[in-house]
Order: C-alpha cells, then structure tokens, then sequence
C-alpha cells in the first residue's frame, strides 16, 4: 500500500510540473500572438480578396482548404525551419524576410498597375475562353496559401523573437500554440466575413422581431461595399507589411537611413497635431512603409513579369 501511495504521489508530481509546463506555453503563445497582431490583421484582410467572384456554396470549402495550407505552411515547413535558422543560422533570417517582404510589394503593386494598364503576368489566356471553374479554384487557393506563406513567416518570426531564452522543446510547442491558435483566429474571422452576407439574408427572411429582419437587410445592402473594402484593405496590407519588413530589413544590414526618415517624419507630424500623437504617428509610419513598398513594387513588376517569371517558366518546362 505504501509502494502505492508513493507511485501515486509520483504521478500527481509529474501532473502538477506538465500542468505547469502547459500554462508557460499558453502564456508565451499569447504574448508572442499579441506581438504578431498586426500581420494577423494583415492575413486576415489580404484572404477575402482571393474569394472574390465565386459562388457561396464554395466559399467555405475555399476558406477551410486555403486554412489547412495555411496551417501546413506554419507546422510542416516554418515552424522547423524556424527553429533550425535561429538556433544555427540566425543571420539568415532577415534576408529571406526581405526576400518575402519584396514579394509581399510585387504583389500589391501589381494589382493596383493592373487597375491601369488592364494588363499583368495573368493575363495571356484567350479573352473569348472562359476559365475552368475548377481550374480557377484551384488557382486562387494556390495564390492565397503562397501569400499567407509569407505572411506566416513574418508572424511565426515575431512570434519565435518574443519567446524567452528557453529550451528547444518549449520554443516548439510555443510555435505549434501560435500556429493553431493565429490560424483559427483568422480563418474563422474570414469565414465569417464571407458568409455574413448569407447570415443576413436568413435573418431578413426569418427573423421573428422586425429589427432582427431590418438588421439582415442592412447586412446584405453593406457586404458588397465591405468586401470591396477588404479587396483595397487586403492590397494596402500587403504593400504596408511588404515595406515595413524590407525597410527593417535593411536597418538590420546596416543601411538604415530608410528607416530613420520615416522614424523622423512620423514624429515630427505626431508633434505637430499634439492630439492622438501615438494614432498620428502609427498612421504616418504605415502611410510611408506602404508608399515605399509601392515604389518597390513597381521596380519589381518589370523584374519580375520579363525576367524571374520567364525564367522560371523556361526551369519548369524543362
């Protein structure tokens, strides 16, 4: 009995120390998520524009299937990858987040030189064929799981960054909480924003109070305008995150005037308005990074659409 009670008192230790060993994750995942907010927020608006134009029976299955790449990209690829860069290479880090940062610009440049020109790397198939459903399902899930790759990257780095000096094993299961947590966070919240049209269509037919049935018309009447909203949100973000990382980029190799004009000037304005100084100078830092990436981008799209892309075409159809 004694032997018993001894084993017993064994197993409630070892409970107590993994009880322990979890809530020092939890803790870590939530401050290391709160530290990558703003390139949540980033992923969350950049999604919605990639489930533009397709049917609201297949918005959902879209949605879960960019998510579970999404969650593929974080704990198959950048999690150990993460892991292995910071413990062995850490001066690689910062050039691949500028590699995808460069990316991040191109990207959002293009879609706002395609409002003008009607022209981008995309647009070389017969105007008279309509596109394969299928095919542009699968096209548009593609494009959205290789954005919020770089998007990933940036949250799981931040995330890797504000976790403590601790041990291998801690750093892995505070990354996989953050993975999972960030990825439902904001794939639900894109869900929701897709289907509020359809909840507020049911609640405008169905509703037993006439306010319930005012609210789902209101709904349905703003979605459209919402969405259209996210789609300019959703490419502002990507040239405001592209910048900001290429700019912090070069600050860390050395070459930080960028980064020291637009530190100066974000003050100076937040100075200037004397209200709201901490609002004024975060929207003036976010406007400056977002014209820089833009002016990236567009040195890009040239690069990009005659040489990288032809190239890589050339690599594959070999």
């Amino acid at each position: 009995m004694s032997g018993l009670l001894a084993l017993l008192d064994d197993v409630a230790g070892i409970a107590k120390v993994a009880a322990a060993s979890v809530d020092d994750v939890m803790g870590q995942a939530a401050k290391a998520g709160a530290k990558a907010a703003g390139a949540l927020i980033d992923d969350a608006a950049v999604t919605p524009k990639y489930l533009h134009g397709f049917e609201a029976s297949r918005e959902l299955p879209l949605v879960w299937r960019i998510a579970k790449g999404s969650l593929k990209n974080k704990l198959l690829y950048l999690l150990p990858i993460g892991l292995l860069l910071s413990n062995f290479a850490p001066w690689s880090i910062t050039p691949l987040l500028m590699l995808g940062g460069g990316y991040l610009c191109f990207e959002g440049a293009e879609k706002i030189a395609h409002l003008f020109t009607h022209d981008d790397h995309h647009a070389d198939q017969p105007e008279d064929l309509p596109e394969d459903p299928a095919h542009l399902e699968e096209e548009k899930a593609a494009g959205a799981i290789k954005t919020d790759f770089i998007l990933s990257a940036e949250i799981m780095t931040i995330a890797l960054a504000e976790i403590p000096p601790s041990s291998l094993a801690m750093e892995a299961a505070t990354l996989f909480a953050v993975a999972v947590g960030i990825t439902a966070l904001v794939y639900g919240s894109v869900g929701l924003i897709v289907k509020a049209d359809d909840i507020g269509l049911t609640m405008a037919e169905r509703g037993r109070l006439s306010a319930t049935r005012s609210l789902g018309r209101g709904i349905v009447k703003a979605m459209p305008g919402f969405l259209q909203m996210l789609l300019v949100v959703g490419t502002a973000a990507m040239l405001w995150v592209g910048g900001s990382i290429v700019i912090h980029g070069l600050d860390s190799l050395g070459f930080s005037w960028p980064e020291h004009i637009i530190h100066d000037i974000s003050y100076a304005a937040a100075d200037a308005v004397g209200a709201a100084k901490g609002a004024v100078q975060w929207i003036t830092k976010a406007t400056m990074d977002g014209v820089f990436g833009l002016a990236l981008g567009l040195v890009l799209i040239p690069i990009a659409t005659k040489i990288l892309i032809p190239t890589w075409g050339a690599i594959r159809g070999k």
